[in-house]
């Protein structure tokens, strides 16, 4: 690990998302110095699926030998980031370094991403990053070691690494961009830059989105921390750069990275938008017997058919007999991760509405996730295959709540009445 220095020993840092995660281990790399955090973020009560709060965060600060400031910050309100400068200002004196690390994730594709969805990333992403930035600039040109420090990629304008999820990609690069440009703005000034990791970090986010071992195939959030440490403490003068965490910590001498590791020797997962296209990872990762969890949809799974297709058609045939009395008994969302012939995600909300179903990824995190065929998918919702056997005879793998999946009997039992 890079030792501390003390360089920010008495320094302000106001840290977007510090309530776990990255974030949170940035915060605490500071607080050994002895530095004072101001904790913005959203979760003030414990959430039911992801550790930690703005107050539980603030106490492991404290006792790291910082001092924390705990402020419920949703950064896309102009009114609570500019209550939470304030407050900062108030209680330390002023703010020295902003760390833009807060962000949204859905990977998507353009049909298959809600505008809510799309909303929300660029309001979390691109426009909380730049508002977030304006209201704390002027307090930084007070500083005499001024920081902007986004969490966001290198600029790799690849196609590549637009078409499996252009929203996203389109929010990400929103924050590397007030790199590019706050960067020369105030050259001289601030430093401004971007800090990105070289392979995937194990986070509460990777666990969702990532599958059943994903996190060995990762390394801890400790290197981000000591790669952020490592350009924070350098001269104003620092500024411009898109910087990989990796390449930063051997510019200071770390040459030991399994230290970083969750499981030290096993192959990692290589983060997005560096120079490897998606495919070529997929098959580096499969050399090295790991699993890519984040594996590019075929181009026949990555657009719906245009002849529509089985799997289509039992999708179809889902909507015509999904309604309100159904989703008041089910109350799941699921997901349906389909191999085989006709290979694709699908999920099917019966928990928000009237219900909906659809091709890709839930706008909402699925509660159950099921593994199979598709041409068993298409048997069991024809009443020919029980979800109990699918599950029993090893075609079917389940993830997530077992009494939900099997509430889809009802539905497939609709289905078959109705003769769809």
């Amino acid at each position: 690990m890079l030792q501390n220095t003390g360089k920010l020993a008495g320094c302000t840092l106001f840290i977007t998302g510090a309530s776990r995660g990255i974030g949170k281990a940035i915060a605490l790399k500071a607080a050994r110095d002895g530095a004072n955090i101001v904790i913005a973020a959203k979760t003030a009560e414990p959430h039911p699926k992801l550790p930690g709060t703005i107050y539980t965060a603030a106490q492991e600060v404290e006792a790291a030998g910082g001092k924390a400031l705990a402020c419920v910050v949703d950064i896309r309100d102009e009114q609570q980031i500019g209550d939470a400068v304030q407050k900062a200002v108030d209680k330390f004196g002023g703010i020295d370094i902003l760390v833009n690390n807060a962000s949204a994730i859905s990977l998507t594709g353009t049909l298959e991403t809600p505008l809510k969805k799309v909303d929300l990333m660029l309001g979390i992403n691109l426009r909380g990053t730049y508002l977030t930035s304006k209201l704390v600039i002027p307090h930084l040109l007070k500083s005499r070691s001024p920081h902007i420090l986004n969490l966001s990629p290198p600029l790799n304008l690849n196609p590549v690494w637009f078409k499996n999820h252009t929203a996203y990609t389109m929010a990400k690069y929103g924050m590397s961009m007030c790199v590019l440009g706050m960067a020369e703005e105030f050259r001289g000034q601030i430093a401004v830059n971007a800090l990105w990791p070289k392979t995937a970090i194990q986070t509460a986010a990777m666990d969702m989105l990532g599958g059943e071992g994903i996190s060995k195939q990762c390394r801890t959030s400790d290197i981000m921390a000591d790669a952020a440490y490592a350009v924070l403490t350098r001269p104003k003068d620092y500024t411009g750069h898109f910087l990989i965490d990796e390449d930063i910590l051997k510019e200071q001498g770390v040459q030991d990275f399994d230290q970083y590791a969750v499981q030290p020797g096993h192959p990692l997962l290589p983060d997005f938008f560096l120079d490897e296209a998606p495919e070529n990872l997929v098959g580096q990762m499969e050399q090295h017997g790991a699993t890519p969890a984040f594996k590019p949809p075929s181009s026949s799974s990555a657009r719906p058919s245009s002849s529509g297709g089985p799997i289509e058609g039992t999708f179809n045939a889902i909507r015509g007999v999904i309604s309100e009395d159904v989703v008041k008994f089910t109350q799941g969302i699921y997901q349906f991760d389909l191999s085989g012939e006709h290979e694709g995600v699908w999920f099917l909300d019966l928990k928000s509405g009237s219900g909906s179903a659809g091709q890709g990824q839930s706008p909402v995190k699925a509660d159950v996730v099921m593994t199979m065929d598709s041409g068993d998918f298409s048997k069991m919702f024809a009443g020919k295959l029980k979800p109990t056997l699918a599950f029993m005879s090893g075609k079917l793998r389940i993830k997530g709540d077992m009494t939900l999946a099997l509430k889809l009997e009802k539905l497939m039992s609709r289905m078959n009445k109705a003769k769809l």
